[in-house]
């Protein structure tokens, strides 16, 4: 009987070839991950910040660490009721005036180049200011000149106790995504970072208010690239009193008119009746408040 022929094996030379493939692969994505995590977002970390101090220092914000419209403002100054003008004796024209007159020396690069603008009445102020000083396109999460910017802002107005709200605008290019459905709440959401920055740095939390309009309130045409870009903007609007504010942001800045009615309720300040809760528990609903 035949024996069987036994035939060797050879030897694979390049096996080292796999191993040395998977060193390759798993270094490539350790450097990808160090990188990622080296391109700091400053305006998410100074968020993160905030939170983590807010929840490790006051221990009853510790079961939501990312309050809204919480913050307690910077400054030491005494609240005084927001129905009312300007302290006694001081000028509400005047107070405007000035604080005009100050973010205009303040940002005269940004106004030559005109990417932002300011200009307004007796009754209110409007500062403009271009969208893409401010936030990434689509994404309402502030960049890092938009901190720089509006801390300079705050540190104008926080001495002052007139009502601001803040209007956001997009153009008419639709946006279709989990986090902003459509440009409501897409300028919703721009407004709103602006008065959370502002409160953060200072100003009284309950001077502030944010309006987002979308895309329905356009100040140049849509059909150009042009145009679009500068009705992506951020306007802060500051007001005589909380009148003049409700009548400004009911129709917004752009098309509010300073007519004889809104000057009488510019000069005179509003009602502050005690509003005593319902029998039985039950509260009502407050009317809306622009």
């Amino acid at each position: 009987m035949a024996r069987r022929r036994h035939h060797e094996e050879h030897e694979n030379h390049e096996r080292w070839l796999v191993s040395y493939a998977d060193f390759i692969t798993l270094l490539f994505a350790f450097f990808v991950v160090m990188y990622s995590i080296s391109s700091i977002n400053e305006g998410k970390y100074k968020i993160l910040s905030d939170s983590l101090v807010g929840a490790f220092n006051q221990p009853d914000r510790s079961i939501k660490p990312i309050p809204v419209g919480d913050e307690r403002p910077l400054t030491t100054e005494p609240e005084r009721p927001l129905d009312q003008d300007t302290p006694a004796g001081d000028d509400p024209t005047k107070a405007l005036q000035e604080i005009s007159d100050a973010v205009k020396a303040a940002f005269g690069d940004l106004i030559k180049s005109d990417q932002l603008t300011v200009r307004g009445n007796e009754l209110w102020i409007e500062i403009e200011l271009n969208s893409s000083l401010l936030f990434p396109s689509g994404d309402a999460i502030p960049n890092d000149t938009a901190f720089t910017i509006i801390e300079k802002v705050a540190k104008i107005l926080a001495p002052y106790e007139n009502p601001i709200h803040v209007e956001g605008f997009t153009d008419n290019l639709p946006i279709n995504t989990a986090q902003f459905p459509t440009n409501w709440e897409l300028s919703t959401a721009r407004a709103a970072s602006i008065v959370r920055m502002m409160a953060m740095d200072g100003v009284n939390a309950g001077r502030l208010a944010a309006v987002g309009y979308g895309e329905f309130q356009p100040i140049a045409d849509n059909a150009t690239a042009e145009g679009r870009a500068r009705n992506r903007r951020v306007v802060l609007v500051v007001s005589r009193n909380l009148d003049v504010r409700r009548s400004v942001s009911g129709v917004g800045s752009g098309h509010a008119k300073p007519d004889a009615a809104l000057e009488r309720a510019g000069t005179q300040p509003a009602p502050s009746p005690d509003v005593q809760p319902p029998e039985g528990g039950a509260v009502n609903s407050p009317s809306p408040t622009p």
